[in-house]
This record gives structure tokens, sequence and C-alpha cells, in this order.
């Protein structure tokens, strides 16, 4: 064979070659232009107040991230813009398996950002996602439920329920000694993650020295409380803490005001920190106190500055979207660091980094989780003034008048 004949063929087969890895490369390595992520989100239904703060914490991560051209991944050797894509779980869990079907099928995600609520769909949203390979990066799920699970495909960012159920206690005993309750009631509604919460609740609160006058289930959605409050008044009761949604607890306090019954404490978890619980009660919601996962006086980079956006936008404060905000954080960081959108792969960035965000440094465990601390806020004039943790607190909890006193 002579030598050109044999350069031919050599060309011949470096083209067959380069074909042959041309076809080989993924499909959408080529021509990949966006980065999609989907989530479901509770915009109507009982849950849909405290749904449209995470909708605007997510969209203002995608804002913020897409302003400076995107995400670097390297596999794609540039920047990608990340697009949000949203579907309506309605504030129920089997909705919230369709949304996730429907983003993974229909949308072809690359990735999910978390729903909102245990018991409102995330670990049954983190389920349909490990069944279809796909990465679920969670909040707002008791840790121990979720890991019983032993997701795959999934990590959790949350607050440590024992941690967070211990607050009113020690806010309690921050408090001169003659203005601590001494006839404290529980009323928890009657969901998965509210039986968890109650029982857990009557545990700690012994170890802070408390026992309580009354315990009671509230059923979710009812439209008369007065027998319970009338309970609660008869026994002398000083003062309360309650788990339920927004709609339940609002409904509770206008029946304590009807039936001319106030504490010195209330102290809400899930149903009285989101902007609609102050605006559907207005004053009647002073002196109240509600959970939380952030605050804006968190001294963390970008804290302040988010608050600000957000009461620029709404004209209220929040105690949400900092977390849901570092939620996306992370995984905009995640992705990078693994330099793919292989979910698995970021997963593992996940689970293998130090990320900083509006809530502070955040380091995943190796089974998937990362706690933060659990705050509780008080409505002060339409605000919620941060009063745990401590450290970072600007003032203490008031105590409130009686209602015929407060306006």
């Amino acid at each position: 064979m002579n030598s050109t004949a044999l350069q031919h063929r050599l060309r011949l087969l470096c083209m067959i070659l380069v074909t042959g890895l041309f076809f080989c490369l993924p499909a959408r390595a080529s021509n990949r232009s966006e980065i999609v992520i989907g989530t479901h989100l509770p915009l109507t239904g009982v849950l849909a107040g405290v749904g449209q703060e995470q909708k605007w914490s997510y969209e203002e991560a995608v804002r913020d991230v897409n302003a400076t051209g995107g995400i670097f991944v390297k596999e794609y050797g540039k920047k990608l813009p990340v697009r949000l894509i949203i579907e309506d779980d309605e504030s129920n869990v089997s909705q919230s398996v369709r949304a996730v079907e429907r983003l993974i099928k229909f949308h072809t995600i690359d990735m999910l950002l978390s729903g909102f609520a245990e018991n409102n769909g995330v670990i049954s949203a983190c389920a349909t996602a490990e069944k279809y390979k796909k990465y679920y990066h969670a909040s707002i799920s008791w840790g121990a439920p979720w890991s019983r699970h032993k997701f795959k495909w999934s990590t959790l960012f949350f607050f440590d329920v024992e941690q967070g159920v211990a607050v009113p206690f020690q806010l309690w005993n921050s408090m001169p000694r003659d203005k601590r309750p001494k006839k404290p009631a529980i009323f928890i509604e009657d969901v998965a993650d509210g039986r968890i919460l109650g029982d857990l609740i009557k545990s700690v609160s012994k170890k802070y020295g408390y026992e309580f006058a009354l315990s009671e289930i509230l059923p979710s959605g009812a439209t008369d409380y007065s027998a319970h409050i009338m309970r609660a008044k008869a026994l002398g009761v000083d003062a309360i803490l309650i788990f339920a949604g927004g709609t339940d607890c609002v409904t509770f306090v206008r029946q304590m005001r009807k039936n001319n019954f106030s504490v010195g404490y209330f102290h809400g978890w899930k149903g009285t920190w989101s902007g609609k619980f102050w605006k559907d009660l207005g004053n009647d919601a002073q002196f109240i106190l509600c959970d939380g996962f952030w605050s804006m006086d968190f001294p963390f980079p970008g804290a302040r500055e988010l608050g600000e956006r957000y009461q620029k936008r709404f004209g209220e404060s929040s105690v949400s979207v900092g977390c849901t905000y570092a939620l996306a954080q992370i995984l905009w960081q995640a992705i990078e660091k693994a330099g793919t959108l292989d979910g698995k792969k970021v997963r593992n960035a996940v689970l293998n980094n130090r990320f900083e965000t509006v809530m502070g440094p955040v380091k995943y465990q190796q089974n998937g989780v990362a706690t933060f601390v659990s705050t509780a806020n008080q409505w002060i004039n339409g605000k919620q003034e941060l009063v745990y943790p401590f450290k970072w607190a600007k003032t203490s909890v008031k105590l409130p008048p009686s209602w015929e006193d407060r306006h």
C-alpha cells in the first residue's frame, strides 16, 4: 500500500472516530442553554400564604444568580442561566406527587427545590423523585420521619425539632419568676407532624419545669373552636402554645377575643408567622409569637438586604424567606462545585462541601441532613421582632394587656 492510500485511510478512520464520538455525547450537551429547576408549592389552598413567600424567595434566588450570568457548569464550559418552573400543589399531598411527576416527565427538569411542609407532601415528593432518580433538595420536614426513608436522591435542610420546641420554655425561663406561665395549655392540629410536635413539646416541657394544665387536639379547618377556648378559660390557662394552619390560628384568635379570653403568652408554630396572619387579624395579632426559620437581623451577608427587598415588595416582614432562599443558594453552589447537572453528583457535592448563605454557614451530615436554629419572633405593630436566639435578638418578649386594653 503506498503512502497516499495509507494517509487516505487514516483520514477516513479519524472521521469515523470523530463522528462516533459526536453521536456518543449526551443529546443535550451541544445545545444546552439553561438549567431547569422545578418546584411544587401551595399557591392555593390552606397554605397559600406561606406558599407565596416561598415562591418569592425562589424567584429572587433565580433572579440574583442569573444577574451574574448564571451558574458555571464545567461540563459545558460556560455559565448557564436558571429557569424555574412552579407547579401548584394546592396544599394537597396527592397533588404534590402529581406535580412532581409533571415536572419530571413533562417539563424534564434537571433538579427539584422543596415544596412546603412534610404533611403537605415533601416526603411523598421526595419518594416520587427517588422513583425517577431526580435530585430533590428538600426543606420544611422533620428530620426523623424524613430520615427513615433513607433517600438516596434527596437531602434535607431544616431545624432540629427538639431545639425548636424548647424555645418557648427558654423564653419563659428568661422572664422574671412572677411573670412566667403557671397554667399553660397546648393545642395541636390533628396531622402527622402535629402529633410528633405535640408529644415532643410535652416531653421537653418537663425538662424546663413546666406541666400543661390542658392538652387538646384541634380539628383542621373547623369554624368553631369556642369549646376548646372555654375549657381553657375555665381552667385559668395563662399561656397557649398552638400548632395549626394559618386559617385555623386566625379563627382561634378571633374566637378568643369574642369570648373575652386573653393570655399573657401566645406562641404558634406554622400558622402564626406568615404576613397573611397579621393582614387577617390586624391589631388582634399584636403580641402573638411565631416560630421562624430565619430573620433579617441575622448577622450574615445578604440577610438584611433580602429582608428589606421583601419589605419593599410586600410592605411586611418575613421569617421564612431566608430559609428557602438559602436552600437555592446551596443548590447553585453545589452545581458549580459538582461541575455537572448530574443529580447524583450534585447531591454528593451538597454532602461534601460547606456553603455560605443568608442563614449562615451550612454543612450537611453524611445522612443527608443539615440543621439550623429555629427562631421566635413577636408581632409588634405589624412587624416580627426577633426575640430568639438571644444572641441575635434586639428585644425581649413583651407581655400583652387584656383585650379591652389593647386598642
